[in-house]
């Protein structure tokens, strides 16, 4: 079983095994001066030279999947999908079959199958990235919608003033963002000794990983913002489990925190009472695994 992960800076597979655990993981660098689709192929194909040849192989993207026609209908990251049939093209250049889902439905189901959210009857997950997604799981199915669009989560507006929504101030740019507009104000925090046109998420998530005091109160008001989003979702839907997850969550702490506490602040109380608030299984594997599981368990 193999899937991949189209990101913004990085395309990631994982092979797993017969009894489902990781065999092999394999990533490269976007070069984001040439074609995606052009570059995806090439990276199939060195999968096809190092496992022999496959059949199938599941595809994760970030955007909007219409399953039933197996097209990517809007990719904000990516707008050159829309216009490209990539199931098709992997096809015709690869002669396998791709099987296409949206990133934070294949996270989710990661950890459904393999991770955190395993056993469980209903949980939502929030995939934290280079967007904001998210995903709801109940009874062993994942809710897309009338349409496929369900799980938006990143569109939530959480300052009507600003007229803000949770992706511009979650995402791996809105934090990079926020903390560039702070970081004259603490000339103590080891960011403050890089140049603060060349402050990256990776920046962020080391610093804060080293206990940097500024850095880690950015994540945590990061993770308030969150939790005002997810203390709606709870409200909603009554979930057994809030999973977070994304390559942010490398630096878990601080953003768990914050989460907690909002989400506590604005739910409901029985039903914030009864959802756990937890960290996903998966960081960098969630969605290539996903998409491997996607492939073969709705073949």
């Amino acid at each position: 079983m193999i899937g991949i992960s189209i990101g913004y800076s990085e395309i990631r597979s994982v092979q797993l095994s017969d009894n489902l655990e990781i065999a092999d993981f394999q990533e490269i660098v976007i070069d984001n001066c040439e074609s995606v689709v052009s570059q995806t192929i090439s990276f199939i194909n060195q999968l096809k030279e190092k496992y022999g040849d496959f059949q199938r192989i599941g595809v994760a993207v970030s955007g909007i999947v219409d399953k039933s026609k197996r097209k990517i209908l809007f990719s904000k990251q990516r707008p050159e999908y829309s216009s490209t049939d990539l199931a098709e093209e992997i096809w015709k250049n690869c002669c396998i079959e791709a099987v296409l889902e949206n990133d934070a439905n294949a996270a989710a189901w990661a950890e459904y199958r393999l991770g955190a959210g395993r056993g469980s009857q209903s949980f939502f997950y929030v995939y934290l990235g280079k967007g904001v997604g998210g995903a709801f799981v109940a009874d062993g199915k994942i809710w897309c919608g009338k349409e496929g669009f369900a799980g938006e989560f990143g569109q939530i507006l959480i300052d009507t003033e600003e007229k803000l929504r949770l992706e511009d101030v979650a995402s791996s740019d809105g934090i990079v963002r926020r903390i560039k507009n702070r970081i004259h104000q603490d000339h103590t925090s080891s960011l403050a000794k890089i140049s603060e046109e060349l402050i990256t998420i990776n920046d962020v998530i080391r610093e804060a990983n080293n206990k940097d005091g500024f850095t880690e109160m950015m994540l945590e008001r990061t993770g308030v913002f969150i939790g005002i989003a997810i203390a709606a979702v709870i409200n909603i839907l009554n979930v057994e489990k809030i999973i977070v997850g994304g390559d942010i969550m490398q630096a878990p702490t601080p953003i768990l925190k914050g989460i907690r506490e909002s989400a506590e602040e604005f739910s409901f109380q029985p039903s914030f009472q009864s959802a756990e608030i937890i960290a996903g299984s998966f960081i960098t594997e969630a969605v290539p695994i996903g998409a491997a599981l996607i492939a073969k368990d709705f073949s």
